[in-house]
């Protein structure tokens, strides 16, 4: 494939469920705000939350998809920015700002089914 300024791509997924449960298990963050529904609404957050990171790497499967290899990823950055609760809609648009030396920036916009910025400032280098 060749990358090219300008390109774009996208991508979203749906957060079910036990998204947070089965992340938990996998990196050990067992934190109450993400498995249990009820501390959730008791701390003013709805309900359960996604772990940041496993939106993070909703963010990086796109880019890795999109390379067609995940180790193509040299670099990827973020600003958690807003919850995303079980049952959203996880939106994601790539474009490449500037291709140099190599390398292509990427930069993402992350956002859930209302629009709201889950991710920002995200921005990713990828071998070319």
């Amino acid at each position: 494939m060749t990358i090219k300024k300008g390109q774009t791509f996208t991508a979203s997924e749906k957060v079910d469920k036990y998204r947070a449960l089965y992340y938990a298990g996998a990196s050990g963050d067992y934190n109450p705000i993400h498995i249990d529904p009820e501390f959730g609404k008791m701390v003013g957050l709805g309900g359960t939350i996604l772990q940041g990171l496993c939106t993070m790497a909703f963010a990086t499967k796109t880019v890795t998809d999109w390379a067609g290899d995940p180790g193509k990823l040299k670099k990827i950055k973020c600003r958690f920015s807003a919850p995303v609760m079980m049952e959203d809609t996880i939106s994601v648009k790539g474009t490449v700002s500037d291709v140099q030396a190599g390398l292509a920036r990427v930069d993402l916009a992350v956002v859930n089914q209302s629009g709201v910025e889950v991710l920002q400032k995200v921005e990713a280098e990828v071998e070319v």
